[in-house]
């Protein structure tokens, strides 16, 4: 009896401490960061900006079905609460619990940069480059959970400025400033994925001509918007 009410405890504490995850990033087809997902228990999930901000979430019904290329979500039924005009100014009106996960943020008596940012979501926590930072950067999300985010800066190639360079061990690479004008500025690679586009002497100029639109690297998805 003992044993398995260690284990059951142990169950109960694995499932909160993973019930919430970085699980999906979203890449325009210009290059550009459009979103991290962050996935909660019951399907819901959490689109925040690269600075930090929550753009949209709620239930999707795609999941486990098929991809959700869409973006589209659903209201979640359950419990949610916000804060109210009696909290810190930064937090009112945001969202404060999703089910049994509660969010936390930056209130307006932190550094500038980080006020009213997301700094929880449950177990998950946020940090981000201030504004002292390179100005291709600053203010974008530094790290998420374990996972340290690196942007390039303002003295890279202008194809690359201010993207995505790394995710943890993930490294992003994309075409440079003086590359065929169809795909300049577009995705080269992913953790070692390879994209080709149409160059603009071709039909479908700057579509996606090889590489996958999704792809799964580090149990973290990968989709290449091709717009």
């Amino acid at each position: 009896m003992q044993k398995l009410f260690i284990t059951l405890l142990t169950f109960c504490f694995f499932v909160t401490i993973n019930g919430q995850k970085l699980s999906q990033v979203n890449i325009k087809g210009n290059g550009t960061l459009d979103v991290f997902i962050i996935s909660l228990d019951e399907n819901v999930q959490l689109y925040l900006t690269k600075d930090g901000n929550l753009s949209k979430w709620g239930y999707d019904r795609f999941m486990g079905i098929q991809e959700n290329f869409g973006g589209q979500l659903d209201p979640y039924v359950g419990r949610v609460e916000y804060y109210t005009q009696n909290d810190d100014a930064a937090l009112q009106g945001k969202v404060k619990y999703i089910g049994r996960i509660m969010l936390t943020y930056y209130t307006s008596f932190e550094n500038e940069t980080l006020k009213g940012k997301i700094k929880t979501i449950g177990s998950i926590s946020f940090d981000y480059f201030l504004n002292y930072e390179d100005a291709a950067f600053k203010g974008n999300i530094k790290k998420i959970g374990q996972q340290n985010i690196a942007w390039y800066s303002s003295f890279d190639n202008e194809g690359y400025r201010g993207k995505l360079k790394t995710l943890g061990s993930t490294f992003f690479a994309y075409y440079g400033f003086f590359e065929d004008k169809a795909f300049r500025g577009k995705i080269k690679n992913i953790g070692g994925n390879s994209f080709v586009y149409f160059s603009s002497f071709e039909n479908f100029s700057g579509s996606l001509k090889s590489g996958s639109m999704v792809s799964t690297i580090n149990n973290i998805k990968y989709f290449v918007l091709n717009y």
